[in-house]
């Protein structure tokens, strides 16, 4: 399964590109809104392309854990394709841009989450 809880807080979702990034960025939502307290650690690495839906769906989250609720969400190892498009749309400016799931995961707990 793509979203995993990677602890009691701690939501990783391995996402893929589409169909299954909006099925799965449908399943996080409603994960995410029924459970307030958790970061999110979104993996990018099987990611290709992104569409406007995507980001859509990307800024939704964003502004449910980061804006809303003041809880985490990191992006992981994001391609060199994506992430131009982060580039060129000023997403890079917004979310916090990891390396890799492991660099990701770390970084909440070096923030106190």
């Amino acid at each position: 399964m793509p979203i995993e809880n990677w602890s009691d807080n701690v939501l990783l979702v391995e996402l893929a590109d589409d169909p299954q990034f909006t099925d799965d960025m449908t399943a996080l939502l409603e994960a995410v809104g029924a459970r307030e307290n958790l970061d999110v650690v979104l993996n990018f690495q099987h990611v290709t392309f992104l569409n406007s839906s995507n980001i859509a769906k990307l800024l939704k989250l964003r502004k449910i854990v980061a804006v809303t609720r003041g809880r985490k969400l990191r992006l992981c190892a994001i391609s060199t394709h994506v992430w131009g498009v982060f580039l060129v749309t000023g997403l890079d400016k917004i979310f916090d841009v990891y390396d890799d799931v492991a660099s990701g995961l770390a970084s909440l707990h070096l923030d106190g989450g």
